[in-house]
């Protein structure tokens, strides 16, 4: 007889797959568990940059974690007022206060050789934006999109054309993909980027047709086998987009456009783009991109985007199964609408699993922006341009010094801690970037080193919790909101009884309720004000000093 019947496994086991291992098996399915503090703060955190008291207590007030993610993915119905002349003198008259971004071309002018006045102007205008978002994802995905359809002021020197870019990634942030993917094609700062205003169809320019496959739409993932082929076939498609200086605008001439068909490989169905004269030519941008929009890959790859900027860096096979696939299917059944993915993803099990709270490591935007926000430090008006942009330069200046320069990505790719294997998010903290989050803290902590008087006022945010007068639940309410992980005991005791206490017996407790009433009952005294704010100063510098503030 063969022993070998014996081991053969029963047919139920037989159709039934092994689980893949992974970091943890939660998938999309609805979260049920309680919608609290912790939950709260993880996705005010996620969503905005920074959140603040007042943050928590209108997330925890709409009573439902479902209600919290649909006001948070509610995109914003009006564009921000554009960016100003904040600089003095413009050769093409633009006078202060005004915006410049219909104006004419900038004219290089002697204190300004290199043209930087519109590009400190415009970075510093959305770090303005960003810093005065409402409670809206809007702003995180404008980012996003901007990592993903990179374009540089530093190739883009026109900021008239950067500022369009801007309102593009604006209009499509919460939209439809694949409307915003045709969008950006034709982007005059895109044509300019990388180069499809020089494409023609005597010598087709292939550099934004390889990005188009390779970084915008499909990927370099396992299942991706577009060819060169394809390359040259879309380059092809994308012949005869022009920029126009005067208007600002792009357009298509069917002088410049190579009319033949364009055949692709059998990784898009070994489909073909048939060829169109005049300005039906155009049309074959639609075909091009429904031709990469019905392979699946293309929705896989902008979810493990997506999850890398919102959950964690790492994706193994449970995560690709439990989440990024059903995501994927979510994204195509809804024709590439970006809404539906991001509620399945924010309403999921998997995004309130313990597992995937504090792992991120902030960007330097996200710490900058956030910090600002969530202790409410402000800012001069609008109104006062020159004041509110050198402020706002301020922040966006810090950002940069830690590797994020807004406007800038330092490749097509974007920012390496988004992409680069195997360190991501890993590569912000370093022995010179970490120094500059603890300067920039340090110095708001303090009022010191920052312009116009930007400063952490402790005693206000201090005033924002539930009971600022009792130091065991001060201490542990601004954990709750600044730390995204839990601390031990001995710590909280620390902060307590060595820092709010000032070294008092660890049962004087009533040393600083005393104090605190003492300033609340009269805090135009000089004296009783410094009391408390001097030890909400050190409390709040070492907390944000601790390596656990890094965490989102």
């Amino acid at each position: 007889m063969d022993r070998r019947q014996f081991l053969t496994l029963s047919p139920t086991r037989h159709k039934t797959a092994k689980a893949p291992l992974g970091r943890t098996d939660s998938g999309i399915a609805p979260f049920t568990g309680a919608f609290e503090t912790a939950q709260a703060v993880h996705l005010l955190k996620r969503a905005l940059f920074g959140a603040s008291p007042a943050d928590l207590s209108w997330a925890k007030g709409l009573g439902s974690m479902d209600q919290a993610v649909d006001a948070l993915l509610t995109p914003l119905a009006t564009m921000p007022s554009p960016p100003v002349n904040n600089y003095g003198d413009d050769a093409t008259g633009i006078a202060p206060g005004a915006t410049w971004v219909n104006a004419p071309a900038y004219v290089r002018m002697e204190d300004d050789p290199l043209g930087q006045n519109r590009q400190r102007s415009y970075k510093a205008w959305w770090t303005g934006v960003m810093l005065n978002q409402t409670r809206s994802i809007h702003e995180k995905m404008v980012l996003f999109w901007h990592n993903h359809f990179v374009t540089e002021t530093q190739t883009v020197t026109d900021l008239r054309y950067v500022y369009k870019y801007n309102t593009t990634l604006r209009q499509y942030a919460l939209g439809n993909f694949k409307a915003l993917t045709k969008a950006i094609t034709k982007d005059p700062a895109m044509l300019i980027y990388l180069n499809g205003n020089l494409n023609g169809k005597t010598a087709a320019d292939e550099n934004y047709a390889r990005e188009l496959h390779e970084l915008f739409t499909i990927g370099k993932g396992p299942d991706s086998h577009y060819t060169e082929d394809d390359v040259r076939a879309s380059a092809r498609v994308l012949t005869g987009y022009r920029v126009d200086e005067n208007t600002i605008t792009s357009h298509f001439d069917s002088t410049q456009h190579d009319f033949t068909n364009k055949q692709f490989s059998d990784f898009y169905g070994a489909k073909t783009v048939t060829g169109k004269t005049g300005p039906a030519g155009e049309t074959e941008l639609d075909d091009l991109l429904n031709i990469i929009f019905a392979q699946p890959e293309c929705a896989k790859f902008i979810v493990r985007k997506l999850y890398r900027f919102f959950i964690y860096y790492k994706i193994d096979d449970a995560v690709e199964q439990n989440v990024i696939a059903p995501l994927a299917d979510i994204f195509r059944t809804n024709n590439y609408e970006i809404l539906p993915v991001l509620s399945a993803l924010f309403k999921s099990e998997h995004f309130y699993d313990p597992l995937n709270m504090s792992c991120l490591i902030k960007s330097p935007i996200d710490f900058c922006i956030g910090l600002c926000r969530e202790f409410s430090v402000v800012f001069p008006p609008a109104s006062d341009y020159m004041n509110a942009y050198e402020a706002w330069d301020y922040i966006r200046d810090f950002a940069g010094k830690m590797l994020q320069n807004i406007g800038d990505p330092p490749l097509v790719a974007g920012w390496a801690p988004y992409y680069q294997e195997p360190m991501f998010h890993e590569m912000w903290i370093n022995t010179d970037t970490l120094p500059k989050r603890n300067m920039l803290s340090d110095y708001l902590v303090q009022g010191q080193g920052a312009p116009h008087d930007l400063k952490i006022d402790v005693l206000a945010f201090a005033d924002q919790l539930s009971d600022p007068g009792n130091p065991v639940t001060l201490v542990k309410d601004s954990l709750d909101l600044l730390y995204r992980v839990d601390v031990s005991d001995s710590l909280r005791s620390f902060m307590k009884n060595s820092i709010l206490l000032s070294g008092q017996s660890p049962n004087s407790d009533y040393y600083w309720t005393d104090a605190w009433q003492a300033y609340k009952g009269n805090p135009g005294d000089v004296a009783t004000r410094t009391v408390v704010e001097s030890r909400l100063k050190a409390m709040y510098k070492f907390i944000m000093d601790l390596s656990e503030y890094q965490l989102s």
